[in-house]
């Protein structure tokens, strides 16, 4: 039965204005770290999603980078992330956003972590402290947040219906190559049962996955079975003919957690005290990417941009949109200024035809670093160089000595559009 496109664009903006989306980025880093090559003269500009990526880039030592989230939620979850760098030891701190839970969140959140928050994100967390609290039925963090509610969902319906296939998906990760593909085999059925592959056309799954009416169409246009199908080959590829060993990021899902030995590399011992001397590196605006290319002085010229998928939403339904920010991005950008784009559609073939004059494409070394992502959910990777002399508005590129502190005023650094500091909802 189909759904009425207005109730998904409704259940969809319901979602989003009340709920943290993305509990964890769902982007692979050593991908974008490979395709972007950050250096110490880096002025970075990306879509904040949950603040993993951001934390990871700054391991590269860039000037500064600039968190752009139209979800408060969003920068709250990255604000949380660096107030615990900040103020908390390693322990603590991967006890909190490794495993997912703390048995003393409470006290560690009122007596380090909120002090330093800005208003915003104090008054999100003072409400969902219970996200990282042992004692209840969802016993990780990774479990809450619209995208944990969908992992979840599917994990107690596989405990409750399928427990045998669910082992079966927990050993997958302790495979060899060889053993892989069958094992995978043996309960793919299961997951992609006539009942799963109904909900999953459902607007009610797609809004929990952070995915608009806008990106389901491209999906449904582009892929033969439409969005079922294209979940179904993406998630072959990844359990069958993929090393799992390293793959957090579906490890994370299917138990809530990650481990010492498989995490991302923010959560490593190793880099906590380098992650400490460059979070003041970060600043957070709450605001669209349009809003914020606006407001930054020109002197401030951008070398690397990373816009996730968000584009998706713009390429059937807003063009014009797309053509505006593609503008702004392109005067903001330093002459070599590298853009990165991730899209379910096979191929970026929405790009306005002046990005394509105005930039070079590398697409031998995105495809590459696509067939590499450990995520290998999405239908393509783009990378874009801007030509050096395609804009007179550009600014010579002026990197200005990094002044290091390792404390942060939220505060001061918070961005926030109209209503920001009066949030609502989860």
């Amino acid at each position: 039965m189909s759904i009425p496109t207005f109730l998904y664009d409704q259940f969809f903006r319901r979602t989003h204005a009340t709920k943290l989306i993305y509990n964890t980025c769902w982007e692979d880093p050593r991908s974008d770290r490979a395709l972007l090559k950050f250096g110490s003269d880096s002025r970075i500009a990306m879509i904040t999603s949950a603040g993993c990526n951001a934390l990871e880039y700054l391991l590269d030592d860039p000037s500064e980078i600039h968190a752009i989230d139209v979800n408060y939620r969003q920068n709250a979850l990255l604000e949380l992330k660096i107030a615990a760098i900040i103020t908390l030891n390693y322990r603590d701190f991967f006890q909190i956003f490794g495993q997912g839970t703390h048995p003393k969140f409470g006290e560690l959140y009122d007596n380090c972590m909120r002090p330093v928050l800005s208003r915003p994100a104090r008054q999100f967390w003072d409400r969902m402290q219970h996200f990282f609290a042992p004692n209840r039925a969802r016993k990780s963090f990774y479990f809450y947040g619209a995208s944990g509610d969908a992992a979840w969902y599917f994990k107690r319906y596989m405990q409750l219906f399928f427990p045998k296939q669910l082992a079966e998906l927990h050993a997958l990760f302790d495979s060899t190559n060889s053993q892989q593909q069958a094992r995978y085999e043996a309960v793919e059925a299961v997951i992609f049962s006539p009942v799963v592959r109904w909900l999953i056309r459902q607007p009610v799954f797609l809004s929990l996955l952070g995915v608009p009416r806008a990106q389901r169409d491209l999906i449904e246009g582009s892929v033969d079975g439409g969005t079922a199908a294209y979940i179904q080959t993406k998630l072959r590829r990844v359990f069958s003919a993929s090393d799992l060993s390293e793959n957090y990021f579906w490890q994370l899902y299917l138990n809530g957690r990650y481990s010492p030995t498989c995490c991302p590399n923010y959560l490593r011992e190793e880099n906590f005290a380098t992650l400490k001397t460059r979070v003041s590196r970060i600043k957070l605006h709450t605001c669209t990417v349009e809003q914020f290319l606006q407001a930054l002085p020109s002197e401030r010229c951008l070398t690397h941009v990373v816009l996730l998928d968000h584009q998706d939403w713009m390429a059937n339904y807003a063009p014009e949109a797309l053509a505006s920010e593609w503008r702004l991005l392109l005067e903001r950008g330093a002459p070599g200024c590298r853009y990165l784009l991730r899209s379910a559609a096979p191929s970026a073939s929405f790009m306005p035809d002046f990005v394509r004059k105005q930039c070079i494409e590398d697409r031998q070394l995105a495809n590459f670093w696509h067939s590499q992502d450990r995520v290998g959910t999405y239908g393509c990777t783009w990378l874009g160089e801007k030509l050096a002399d395609v804009s007179s508005k550009s600014e010579p590129l002026r990197v200005e000595a990094r002044q290091d502190a390792p404390r942060w005023n939220f505060s001061e650094a918070y961005s926030r559009t109209e209503g920001a500091s009066s949030p609502q909802g989860q």
